[in-house]
């Protein structure tokens, strides 16, 4: 994968974004919500599936060598390998399929919120699939905990993302995002 200077320093900005967008965690309920995957879908939308993908990438990166970047600050491997590791690895799924999808459905609102509900939805697959058998729990209460306690949240996070992404899309400069 080929990028231009430009693309690589889209990539890297929005890594930094979408690192301290993960420190903003809202109380609501048992399961408080994370900007964490609102801003991946963001970035993936208007970066495209390339630098969006490459930009998830190295916000991965960056938490994996052990800078606080995660939600909570988390970061290194114990991050990767605990409860949440899976959706950490979803996000780069998530960004992929996003990116795919708003590429042959155009930047319509319609296109660019099913995409981020589509790629959220992955996140939540991987993550619940992953918090099973590092937790060590049931299905029953995996499934419960990990994907439906994060539903609600994914679903509003997508429609926040696919909706703003338009909004910005429109009304800055195509070539800022090199999409």
């Amino acid at each position: 994968m080929k990028l231009t200077l430009h693309e690589q320093l889209m990539a890297a900005t929005f890594a930094g974004i979408i690192a301290i967008f993960s420190q903003i965690i809202i109380p609501i309920g048992v399961v408080p919500w994370s900007l964490q995957t609102f801003i991946v879908g963001l970035s993936v939308t208007l970066l495209g599936r390339k630098v969006g993908t490459w930009a998830v990438l190295i916000y991965f990166l960056l938490g994996l060598i052990g800078l606080p970047v995660f939600a909570g600050g988390a970061s290194g491997v114990a991050a990767l390998f605990g409860p949440t590791g899976g959706y950490l690895i979803g996000f780069i799924f998530t960004s992929f399929i996003i990116g795919t999808i708003i590429k042959y459905t155009g930047y319509t609102y319609f296109g660019t919120i099913s995409a981020n509900l589509i790629g959220f939805l992955v996140a939540l697959f991987f993550g619940t699939i992953w918090l099973k058998f590092a937790a060590d729990m049931n299905w029953p209460a995996t499934f419960a905990t990990g994907f439906l306690g994060f539903l609600f949240p994914e679903i509003i996070k997508a429609i926040c993302s696919g909706w703003f992404s338009v909004l910005l899309i429109r009304r800055l400069p195509q070539k800022f995002f090199n999409s």
